[in-house]
């Protein structure tokens, strides 16, 4: 079955057999729809109305959207190299951070100058935090699954205290830092487009969205129309082949991890400069284990990875307004929903591809091919 693996078109590999994938997930959450007595045409109806059937939605839908981006780059930069980076979430936590003590000292800079400054801050930060597991792999040859696992609970602990001892306002309660100037808040999109003539409805979008897009196309030309970026695809497809052409995998693997802790840290631009403009715990909410899920369901390529990401942008927003509207269907219904999506995008990536594999290499097909 291998060899016609091999041989499908690539518009098969990355286009149908994740549709395929995604209509079984699909098609299973309508029989959990059905045995919970809910009709699935219906729920399908309200989620996309929710998701994309008005302004504020679409907004909040987009919102979602932006951080996926960012988590699914991260993991499909690391993926690329050979590297299974579980640490999104703990690189996140350090973007923000990172984000904040810009936000916080700087605040009386003009928004020119703090906007540029809190996206350096934030790659950096989160790249610092990748690259100790990075350097563990790289080294020591200690596997960077379990030390990144490992780096996102030291990063959660170590914001904890932070925001209780350190950061958070005198005499306050609760583990968060003051609000941030209004210099640097990150501009919301109605905001930008009100500028412009164009009313659109308030949502927390901002332009840390459009970031995202353009991170999405350079890692399209770091990875496909870079050298570095051929020699870590060359390092994920053969380590002992990278090393035999003189590449340094070492080092690979060290700058591979940093990338995606930088791409991680931005998704603190998101909810921490654009959303709550002010640095508070748990603001990563699941968005880096979230975000593998994202970038195996779009293959590991920025197109892909924005696509699967809006998807999941949507099931978020769309999810809520469908647990508005039919209480039987609770937010806890909504995460089934998202993990049978990952289940068949991820753990059974392979399970359709024999057949289809089949089809393609039958006789039939290519008599008709010709």
């Amino acid at each position: 079955m291998s060899g016609p693996s091999r041989e499908l078109p690539r518009w098969v590999d990355i286009g149908l057999i994740p549709f395929v994938n995604l209509s079984a997930a699909f098609l299973v959450t309508g029989l959990v729809f059905l045995a919970i007595g809910e009709s699935p045409v219906d729920s399908v109806i309200i989620m996309l109305n929710g998701a994309f059937g008005y302004g504020t939605g679409l907004g909040y839908t987009l919102f979602y959207t932006t951080n996926f981006i960012f988590t699914g780059l991260a993991f499909a930069v690391a993926f690329h190299a050979g590297l299974f980076n579980i640490g999104a979430e703990g690189q996140a936590y350090l973007g923000g951070l990172g984000v904040a003590l810009v936000c916080l000292s700087l605040g009386f800079l003009p928004m020119v100058i703090i906007i540029p400054l809190a996206i350096i801050a934030a790659a950096l930060f989160g790249a610092a935090w990748a690259f100790i597991p990075a350097y563990l792999q790289a080294k020591r040859g200690s596997h960077v699954v379990i030390t990144t696992i490992m780096f996102n609970f030291i990063a959660s602990a170590l914001m904890i205290y932070l925001l209780v001892n350190v950061l958070s306002p005198k005499g306050s309660m609760n583990p968060e830092t003051r609000t941030f100037d209004p210099n640097a808040h990150l501009p919301l999109i109605h905001d930008v487009l009100a500028g412009l003539g164009m009313a659109v409805a308030r949502s927390p979008l901002n332009l840390s969205f459009i970031w995202a897009l353009v991170c999405a196309v350079a890692v399209w030309l770091l990875l496909w129309h870079t050298t570095l970026g051929y020699q870590l695809r060359v390092l994920g497809a053969n380590p002992s082949a990278a090393a035999y052409a003189g590449m340094k995998p070492q080092r690979l693997i060290v700058i591979a991890m940093m990338i995606s802790g930088g791409l991680a840290g931005f998704l603190a631009l998101n909810e921490i400069m654009g959303a709550s403009n002010r640095l508070l715990l748990q603001f990563t909410a699941g968005y880096g284990f979230v975000g593998i899920a994202v970038a195996l369901m779009g293959r590991s390529h920025p197109f892909g990875i924005v696509l699967s990401a809006l998807l999941f942008g949507a099931l978020y927003q769309g999810g809520a307004d469908l647990s508005f509207e039919k209480p039987t269907i609770t937010r806890d219904m909504i995460v089934v929903v998202q993990g049978l999506i990952i289940l068949f995008a991820g753990a059974l990536e392979h399970m359709f591809r024999p057949q289809i594999a089949r089809f393609f290499a039958s006789s039939w097909f290519k008599a008709k091919e010709a």
